[in-house]
């Protein structure tokens, strides 16, 4: 067996980004930008009021109250082509371009209209009220650097700058299928001995979550033709990442090594030294990074998380691949650990020192109710001494 941090290197050793393509701004968010992102305007293009209000010059407002001439009313996106001279005003509204001659905007609350005049009521410094040109970019302007991972308001901006389309790496494609003639889909009457298949609802939303797109083949029965058939559609359907989930142990209906074997795989690795998890298995099909997880539910959602993910953030173009391990306080006592790291279920409490983790007492890899209600994995490294209640740890969040 290898251990976890190994069996992460194997898995990102041959992957790279994608190709590029360019996308609507309605479909960017979560991508990867795959080239840097210049503003393709000034905003604002000119100096703008930011109030409803007067535009004036500052020089006539110094004392207060004064009493002003206005000429003329100036809207959003409706210019004014007079100059503001020596005791004159323009009415203004929010977003308007300032007169040519005015320098500062004195805002409604602050005067009283009377007519064609308005009175000034307190003074009010130069550049009050103004948006300058450029305030918020400058065309020209880096917005993101190639590399960036897109959020909404990344888009606001992005659409601010002018871009209706963003260059991003493709999406990963990610084909799928479990294996098992003991299988039933939800809301199916599992016969004896057959159990509702769970597995792939997970593993689909995590993947479209992380930004892939998903095909699922389903479940396929435990037979070698079988297995090999489906291994072949996934290659057939472009697959950059293909995810089995059971059958890569060495039982008699164990058949996805088999099948892989007949396809021609570079095997990677097979079995890794961590809990839940060692029946891991990861190679490559041609172009096709293959991930083999193993069939136990929790199993497959961690291997998933600690492997999956990482490989579908590094082929999207991001660079924090996998997740941010922090530390805690230990919530309970734990014994020794053996030869294989540990990543044990665990809800979080804020303590008065921090967070608290207390690992689930039962922590069997086909108990799913743990797994949804933990908030992190800790981990444990291998031979690990007893630790304490109280004593740091180290864990990783699940996204809330």
């Amino acid at each position: 067996m290898i251990s976890v941090e190994e069996a992460l290197q194997r898995v990102l050793a041959h992957a790279e980004p994608l190709s590029t393509e360019r996308v609507p701004l309605a479909d960017a968010n979560g991508r990867v930008l795959a080239s840097d992102l210049k503003a393709l305007r000034t905003q604002p293009p000119a100096d703008v009021s930011a109030m409803d209000g007067y535009a004036v010059r500052a020089q006539d407002v110094i004392a207060a109250p004064v009493r002003l001439k206005i000429i003329g009313e100036v809207a959003a996106g409706r210019p004014f082509g007079k100059t503001v001279t020596a005791g004159e005003a323009a009415r203004i509204f929010t977003g308007g371009v300032v007169p040519d001659g005015a320098d500062t905007v004195v805002v409604q609350e602050q005067t009283t209209r009377d007519g064609d005049t308005v009175e000034i009521q307190k003074p009010s410094a130069k550049g009050r009220h103004v948006r300058r040109m450029g305030l918020d970019f400058r065309s020209g302007e880096i917005a993101f650097a190639a590399g960036h991972h897109l959020r909404p308001r990344d888009l606001q901006l992005a659409a601010g700058m002018n871009h209706p389309l963003l260059p991003v790496y493709r999406k990963p494609k990610i084909v799928m299928f479990a294996t098992g003639d003991e299988l039933v889909p939800p809301g199916a009457e599992p016969g004896p001995g057959q159990i509702v298949y769970s597995n792939g609802f997970a593993l689909a939303a995590l993947a479209r979550q992380e930004g892939a797109e998903v095909v699922d083949l389903g479940v396929i029965g435990d037979r070698l033709d079988d297995t090999i058939a489906a291994v072949r559609k996934a290659r057939a359907l472009a697959a950059d990442i293909l995810v089995t989930t059971g059958g890569a142990s060495v039982g008699e209906y164990d058949f996805v090594q088999q099948a892989f074997a007949a396809e021609g795989m570079e095997l990677s690795f097979w079995k890794i030294a961590m809990r839940p998890g060692r029946p891991l298995m990861h190679g490559r099909l041609g172009p096709t990074h293959v991930l083999g997880l193993p069939g136990n539910p929790v199993s497959s959602y961690v291997c998933a998380f600690l492997f999956l993910v990482p490989l579908i953030r590094r082929m999207s173009g991001r660079s924090d691949l996998s997740a941010r391990v922090e530390s805690a306080l230990l919530g309970c006592d734990l014994a020794a650990n053996d030869e294989r790291a540990d990543y044990l279920r665990a809800p979080l409490m804020e303590g008065t020192e921090g967070l608290v983790a207390t690992p689930f007492p039962v922590q069997d890899s086909s108990m799913m109710a743990p797994l949804a209600k933990a908030d992190c994995l800790l981990i444990r490294e291998p031979y690990a001494p007893a630790a304490l209640a109280g004593s740091r740890c180290r864990i990783v969040k699940f996204e809330r």
